[in-house]
């Protein structure tokens, strides 16, 4: 069975491949952030205004829905193995497009009651389940679409459009403060928010249909034939592949527990610092620092480049565990607005050691008959335990005032991390994106070494 990628493309087509399907990741999760944006705005539109739980309902919905990606990574990381990566990037954005609609024009609780919680929760579980398949798909397609020598650097564009998407709704927002009222944007604006990410989920459907397959024309066809039975298949993950698999899972989950706690409480911490006549100041140093997290991915990946995706991820560990207490026990009691920024920002650059090369770090790890698979299910396996999580074990820790254990649990996690780039990565080596078919070979020779003579 042929199980390699489609031949590399000129530096030319892989960019133009990159940008398409960056586009793509840019619009999904901008409709995953809105709803983490827009939150505290709507949440009086889904739940009784008078329950003091409804801010953690709503962040317990948003917990929820990830319990849907490993189902959507398993669905749609087998669809890309057998059929391609394309149309299973095209499928998942379509399901992205008509949730967000969905939302939008959802009633409110004074209308249908209890209803309205029970459509947006519905809505937010099958966007869990497009974003799981979009993550492994996207980031496989991104690594397979870069050159080789260039993967780091084209491949950390999966994190900038995946941050983009969270500037891109912080940018909405700030756009709302500034020419609506609270209570507009509270009744009706977040609903214009959530229709503007169906729009644009409309036109990337569009975009996706031109680009490039990275999966193999024999692999694609052998599949039609009725072969290619160990491509996408979760035995051949689980019994053949499980050593890659459990490595993605635990590179996987200090940098999502990192990133959610970061790049999500952290931000949310600071609006409600500035909350009151200082909103617009709390939402414009959350845009500016969004953005620079987004403009130091290239920088990361281009780094990792030079030399190696260990040392960064290294980097990373280290200072999850160093600056998680600095950033939670500092932040909320900032009044400065520069200060408040600058502890913000400083968690972004090293988070941005795991951001930037996450996707192709994975990627090297599965050769490409499970690629989309493996890096889709391992991620969403610790992304649903232990990333999207973290904003409702936040705010539960912090109403019931523990939050010390939050920062002890983050901590933990990033440092079990940091064990396993510390002893199980490698800078350099061969790796399944690079050297497929030597690797096969050399598997397929150990193979018959051990069969009796």
């Amino acid at each position: 069975m042929s199980t390699t990628t489609a031949p590399a493309a000129s530096l030319r087509r892989s960019i133009s491949n990159t940008l398409k399907g960056s586009t793509g990741n840019l619009v999904e999760w901008y409709d995953v952030y809105v709803y983490s944006v827009f939150a505290t705005y709507f949440e009086s539109q889904f739940f009784d205004a008078d329950d003091k739980n409804s801010t953690i309902y709503v962040w317990a919905i948003f917990a929820v829905t990830f319990l849907m990606r490993p189902i959507g990574s398993w669905f749609f990381g087998r669809y890309a193995d057998r059929h391609g990566r394309k149309q299973a990037l095209t499928v998942s954005v379509t399901i992205m497009a008509i949730c967000s609609f969905a939302v939008a024009i959802t009633p409110t609780a004074e209308t249908i009651g209890i209803g309205a919680a029970v459509i947006l929760i519905l809505c937010r579980l099958l966007q869990g389940f497009a974003t799981g398949g979009e993550y492994g798909t996207s980031a496989t397609y991104m690594s397979e679409a870069a050159i080789p020598g260039r993967r780091g650097f084209l491949s950390s564009f999966h994190y900038v459009t995946l941050v983009g998407g969270h500037v891109l709704a912080q940018t909405t927002l700030l756009i709302m403060v500034l020419t609506l009222d609270t209570q507009a944007i509270s009744e009706w604006g977040w609903r214009i928010a959530f229709g503007i990410g169906g729009v644009a989920a409309l036109v990337v459907f569009w975009l996706r249909r031109t680009m490039d397959e990275s999966l193999s024309a024999e692999v694609i066809a052998e599949t039609k034939a009725g072969g290619a039975k160990a491509s996408g298949s979760m035995r051949e993950l689980l019994v053949n592949q499980w050593r890659p698999l459990l490595l993605c899972f635990l590179v996987t989950m200090g940098g999502t527990v990192a990133f959610y706690t970061y790049s999500v409480t952290g931000p949310a911490i600071v609006k409600s610092a500035f909350a009151g006549d200082d909103v617009i100041t709390g939402t414009v140093i959350n845009l500016i620092a969004l953005t620079i997290l987004m403009l130091l991915q290239p920088l990361g990946g281009w780094i990792s480049d030079i030399i190696g995706r260990k040392t960064l991820l290294v980097f990373f560990g280290i200072g999850g565990v160093l600056y998680t207490w600095v950033l939670l026990t500092l932040l909320p009691q900032q009044t400065s607005a520069f200060t408040a920024f600058a502890i913000l920002v400083g968690g972004f650059v090293i988070l941005t050691g795991y951001t930037s090369i996450n996707a192709v770090v994975k990627a090297e790890l599965f050769p490409s008959h499970i690629r989309a698979l493996g890096v889709g299910f391992g991620y969403a396996m610790a992304n649903s335990i232990f990333g999207g999580t973290a904003p409702v074990l936040y705010q539960a820790a912090g109403a019931a005032e523990q939050v010390p254990i939050f920062i002890v649990y983050v901590t933990a996690v990033i440092a079990a991390s940091l064990v396993v780039y510390v002893f199980f990565l490698k800078n350099h080596g061969r790796t399944w994106l690079d050297h497929e078919q030597e690797l096969h070979a050399e598997a397929d020779g150990h193979t018959l070494e051990r069969q009796p003579s």
